[in-house]
């Protein structure tokens, strides 16, 4: 029998199963009218013996066979010798179930049946129905058992499979939730800190700085502002490099031009390769971004782009970036379905839609705009205002 099978429940079938084998040739030898017949009982007994303790037998499918080749055939010597070997077929056809193949096992109980008809006959016995019921009926209930048990195991292991999937996907839903929190606060301390520390240092150093102006040169407390000027500009630089090193990884290896390209690349995490054909373009000239820019042009980007392939059924979209010699313009359209920007509403799941990326952009100074209607495609456009010196 199959190791791997062997649970409590089994094992005890299985000590059933020998004592029973044990029970049935302990009746064939005394009930046996010759010496012949019990010497037969013996050998057919250690035959079984062996073949239970052999590794092969239970290893090799080509072994198990020969095993029961042979102990059919001291089985059919035994019943050539004895009626009461006939009740030998019932272990047997257990055995030829469980360790042969479906297509050799059916033919081998079939034969095993008929094989104990026949003797029964040989020896004697009247014709009456039991004669071939019994054997019969031993037959189909072991074939019923065996088979049964066989669809429960594989159902058994289909479930433990798919648990042990199921354990598997949680453990990375659970891996990819921890992530994206983790991301979520780091884009949320940059932006905290963007927006409270680094703006509040950099009004510092400009009200020092007009406060250096309207000084006279020999004032005191000139030497005084200039340090705390520069101390807060010292500041405000490593207040910046905070947020640059909280930027999202997207923007952690390139500029937000690469970023996006990316985004727009077929397989990307956005659209896995099922969504529209989505083409990337810049005009105007590029010029250096704060962080904070980038990471709301990226995130709206990205949320818009997730809108068109789970919404709007598109064939293409297009992201262009438009620099231009105040303000920074993001532009995602699709040929999709389209939509009444009019009757949206807040998502329910607390989703990064609409009302987000609007809010996103306003807290830049910027301005957000939808232009879509049923049946025409949506046009999402993002503008900021460029910061001085930009």
């Amino acid at each position: 029998m199959d190791p791997r099978s062997l649970t409590p429940a089994l094992r005890a079938l299985r000590l059933c199963l020998h004592l029973l084998m044990a029970g049935l040739l302990v009746l064939a030898a005394v009930r046996a009218h010759a010496a012949a017949g019990t010497v037969m009982a013996v050998v057919t007994g250690v035959v079984y013996a062996a073949g239970s303790y052999l590794p092969s037998v239970r290893n090799s499918q080509r072994a198990a066979a020969v095993w029961l080749a042979v102990l059919g055939a001291s089985w059919l010597a035994l019943l050539w010798l004895t009626p009461e070997a006939l009740w030998l077929a019932f272990p047997l056809y257990f055995l030829q179930l469980h360790l042969l193949p479906t297509r050799w096992s059916l033919p081998a109980v079939t034969l095993t049946a008929g094989a104990a008809i026949l003797s029964y006959v040989g020896h004697g016995a009247a014709l009456n129905p039991g004669v071939f019921i019994g054997p019969l009926l031993g037959a189909a209930v072991a074939v019923a058992t065996v088979l049964g048990y066989q669809a429960l195991y594989r159902e058994s292991e289909r479930r433990r499979r798919l648990i042990e999937e199921l354990i598997e996907t949680r453990a990375e839903l659970a891996a990819a939730e921890r992530h994206a929190g983790t991301l979520a606060e780091r884009e949320r301390l940059a932006r905290e800190i963007h927006d409270t520390l680094a703006q509040g240092l950099s009004s510092i150093q400009l009200l020092l700085r007009a406060a250096e102006r309207i000084l006279p040169a020999d004032s005191p407390a000139a030497g005084h502002i200039g340090r705390a000027r520069e101390a807060a500009q010292d500041n405000l630089a490593e207040a910046r490099r905070f947020v640059r090193a909280l930027a999202p990884p997207d923007l952690e290896h390139g500029s937000l031009r690469a970023a996006l390209e990316r985004l727009c690349e077929p397989g990307a995490g956005v659209s896995p390769g099922a969504g529209p054909r989505v083409r990337f373009s810049v005009s105007g000239t590029p010029a250096e971004l704060p962080t904070p820019y980038e990471v709301a042009l990226l995130r709206i980007a990205q949320s818009a782009l997730a809108n068109t392939v789970r919404h709007a059924s598109a064939s293409r979209a297009e992201i262009t970036l438009s620099f231009m010699d105040a303000s920074v313009t993001l532009d995602v359209v699709d040929d999709g379905r389209g939509f009444d920007p009019g009757s949206v509403r807040p998502s329910s799941d607390g989703g990064f839609g609409l009302p987000a990326m609007r809010s996103r952009a306003e807290s830049l100074g910027g301005t957000f705009t939808v232009e879509s209607a049923p049946g025409q495609g949506t046009a999402v456009a993002v503008s900021l205002p460029l910061p001085a010196g930009a």
